[in-house]
Formats: C-alpha cells, sequence, structure tokens
C-alpha cells in the first residue's frame, strides 16, 4: 500500500485532507516514520517496524563503573591529590555536600591565550579553555535519588561556576553535562557532573542557534515558544509540567525515553535563571530522571544543558533547555553514515510509560 504527502500537497491540501492522509498511513502496520527536528531540521526514525514494548528496555543492564567506594576517588578528594577546590557547599557542621576542582586529566588547559595554529589549508586553535569536576558528598545517591532541594543546590553551583568561567575572554562558550554508567562515559561511579570553558561555540548548538533565528524569521514567532504551547495542550508527550518548567519526549526523539527539559517563558541563557526558577527547575528534572531510572532499571545515561553561547552576542530567538538521553541502544552502520538515529519506540508511547512511574 502506497501513500505519499509531497511537498506540494502541503500547499494544496486542506489541514483535513493532510490529516486524513497522515491517518491512513498510520493504520497500515509497522510503518516506521522520519520525524524532522523542528529546529535543526535534523532527521530521526521512528522505527515501528522493529518497535518494542516499553517495559522491554527494563531489561538492559547498566554496566558497572568501579564502585569501591573504599578506593574512590571523589569521596574524600583532599586525600587523592586533587587540586583545590574552586567552590564547596557545606553544612552547618562543617561537612561538604557539593565541591567543584579542576579535572585532574583535563581536556583543555587553562592559563593560556587562544593562537592560531593553522597548518596549510586546515584550521585550528590552541586548546586552552577550563574544565572542572562537580561532585556530590553521597557516593550511592545519584541524580535520580536526590531530592527537590539538592537537585536546587547542584543548579546553582552549575550557575556559581558558570558566571566565573564565562569572565575569561577567551571562552565563548560553557558545556554542563553529566554521565551516569559505563557506556555513557563514567569511568568512576561517584555522582559527578563536568564543566568545561572553551574558545569554540558547541556545534549542534550552533545549529539550534541558526535554526530558531530561521524560524523567527520565516513565522515571526520563537520556535522553542511553539514546542512548548503544542506539547503542554497536547499532553502526549508530556512527562511532567509544573507553571514553569516542562519535561517532555520531543516529536523527533533520537533516541528511546529521550526527554528534553525546558523552561515556559522565553530566556537563552541558563546563568540568569532566579533562584525560585531554580526549585522549580529542580522539581521537573527530579520527576524526569526518577521516571527514567525506575521505568528502565536505572539506565546509564547523559544529560547536558544547552545555552546560548557567553561571546557577548545576542541570542532573543533561542530557549536553554536540558535533555536527558538514555543509552537505550548503539549506533551502527545507518546511524555512522548518515547521521539519522533510529529510535525503536515513539515518543508519545515513551512518555506516557513514563508517567506511570510518578
Amino acid at each position: 500500500m502506497e501513500i505519499k504527502i509531497s511537498a506540494q500537497d502541503e500547499f494544496t491540501l486542506s489541514e483535513k485532507e493532510i490529516k486524513e492522509k497522515q491517518q491512513k498511513i498510520k493504520n497500515v502496520d509497522n510503518v516506521s516514520e522520519l520525524r524532522q527536528d523542528l529546529v535543526t531540521g535534523d532527521w530521526v526514525v521512528i522505527a515501528t517496524g522493529r518497535a518494542k514494548r516499553p517495559e522491554d528496555f527494563s531489561k538492559n543492564v547498566r554496566q558497572l563503573s568501579n564502585d569501591d567506594s573504599n578506593e574512590c576517588l571523589f569521596c574524600e578528594p583532599e586525600k587523592t591529590n586533587q587540586e583545590k577546590d574552586v567552590l564547596i557547599y557545606r553544612q552547618d557542621d562543617g561537612d561538604w555536600t557539593l565541591r567543584v576542582f579542576p579535572n585532574k586529566f583535563p581536556a583543555f588547559s587553562s592559563g593560556g591565550e587562544m593562537e592560531l595554529l593553522s597548518e596549510g589549508p586546515y584550521f585550528a586553535v590552541s586548546g586552552f579553555g577550563y574544565h572542572e569536576v562537580l561532585v556530590t558528598r553521597d557516593h550511592e545517591r545519584h541524580m535520580a535519588l536526590l531530592d527537590e532541594v539538592e537537585i536546587a543546590e547542584i543548579f546553582d553551583a552549575y550557575q556559581d561556576r558558570y558566571l566565573s568561567l564565562m569572565k575569561d575572554k577567551n571562552v565563548n562558550y560553557i558545556s554542563i553535562f553529566h554521565n551516569h554508567g559505563k557506556e555513557a562515559g563514567a569511568s568512576i561511579a561517584h555522582p559527578h557532573s563536568q564543566l568545561m570553558a572553551i574558545p569554540v561555540i558547541s556545534p549542534y548548538v550552533k545549529l539550534e542557534l541558526e535554526g530558531s533565528k530561521k524560524y523567527f524569521k520565516a513565522n515571526n514567532d520563537f520556535v522553542y515558544e511553539v514546542m512548548v504551547e503544542y506539547e503542554s495542550q497536547e499532553k502526549k508527550r508530556i512527562v511532567f509540567e509544573n507553571d514553569r518548567f516542562i519535561a517532555f519526549c520531543p516529536f523527533s526523539s533520537r533516541a528511546a525515553f529521550e526527554v528534553w527539559v525546558m523552561p515556559k517563558y522565553q530566556q537563552p541563557y541558563f546563568e540568569r535563571t532566579n533562584n525560585e526558577d531554580k526549585l522549580k527547575l529542580a522539581e521537573v528534572f527530579k520527576k524526569a530522571m526518577f521516571s527514567i531510572c525506575k521505568a528502565l532499571n536505572d539506565p546509564a545515561y547523559n544529560f547536558y544543558i544547552h545555552t546560548a553561547p557567553c561571546d557577548g552576542k545576542d541570542y532573543p530567538y533561542y530557549r536553554w533547555h536540558i535533555e536527558i538521553l538514555p543509552h537505550t541502544s548503539n549506533w551502527a552502520g545507518f546511524e555512522l553514515e548518515t547521521g539519522i538515529e533510529i529510535s525503536t519506540i515513539e515518543p508519545e508511547k515513551a512518555a506516557e510509560y513514563l508517567r506511570k512511574w510518578l
């Protein structure tokens, strides 16, 4: 059965006719979908022909990193020759709850000026920047198991370090990310995040910046505002929301159970989040992380903050957000060759399943 909706159809058919064609496609068994990211234009495949039941994903067992707390480098960092803390939060009794220090094996070297290192037709610059590690106190309780106040403290520390690092004239972008599990790149089991302050802007964020600006010029509307309003109205991809933030499985999810956490207000810059909103953010983020942990049996995952660069330019069309990517599959030939990722569950079904664990 062949049913096509061409680009020309979209301009000549009524909305009702388009929906009727789409419904006919959905009624055909095992027809995969190619979905396009509204901001970047990237494509993903929702492979219903390979579809799994939501509970199938919980059968994956996360590989454990070195999990011996007696030999943990982060339980007592001062005893393992870590560099001096650049930030530390303490309780009234003097014990620490969170600390940030320079990475012992940094990907970027601090204390230098960016220099051109071009060779022939190739362009390069020196890799000066900052690479820091943020560690929470408890060896066993990872992000999904922390309470909202503890999570808000982590966001507060992210913001504190961001504001400090962005002052360096060589820093134009700050990457904040968290790896959980060996498959996600965590070589140390103790919960920790990383911050990298670098002179160049993330290529993926650059795509989002360009896409959001292009969408505004074409539609006279903010693309992230359109997304949030639609998802909040439709409800089918929402995991959890409050009056200030929303967690949802993106329409064009790149991986099974991918979740985005996004403010409901137009704000390009994460570092400008106020204290009240950090608590609201912590509530929604906690719900998202807890549901992923329970639904997928504590999977390996990465999350990272996408925010506008700190290069002194204005980005009014953008909106900062957090992307959470559980490790539910591995890239193979098609993904590596095309850059098009394949997800084996519809984000609508993923969100419905995650909500059950709340």
